[in-house]
């Protein structure tokens, strides 16, 4: 999905989110998606000023629909925050830096 975001697939999640030592952000993404592309720069700005803090991850939804599934994700762009293996926050549609800094401060 993007040059410098992880993808995330059914066979990688289990390590890459669920087991992750620092809270994770997903962002369940679709190629087709003009909001998940808009998305993208302030995920990767986001990813780079936190890294070591904050895992930023995308999961191409058509690709993975079973991780979409299993987290109730039915629109893109869905963002779902992991701490220790469990969802603490939860944002559909696209949204502000302002909104996704304030979603992983509860981390």
């Amino acid at each position: 999905m993007s040059n410098t975001l992880p993808e995330v697939t059914e066979e990688t999640f289990a390590a890459e989110v669920l087991g992750s030592s620092v809270p994770v952000l997903l962002d369940f993404t679709a190629t087709w998606c003009a909001p998940c592309r808009a998305l993208t720069p302030i995920l990767e700005g986001i990813a780079r000023e936190r890294a070591g803090a904050l895992v930023v991850a995308s999961v191409d939804g058509d690709a993975s629909p079973s991780i979409a599934a299993r987290y109730g994700v039915k629109s893109f762009p869905t963002l779902l925050v992991f701490d220790k293996g469990q969802v603490v926050a939860k944002h559909v549609g696209l949204t502000t830096r302002a909104r996704i800094l304030e979603m992983t401060t509860v981390v």
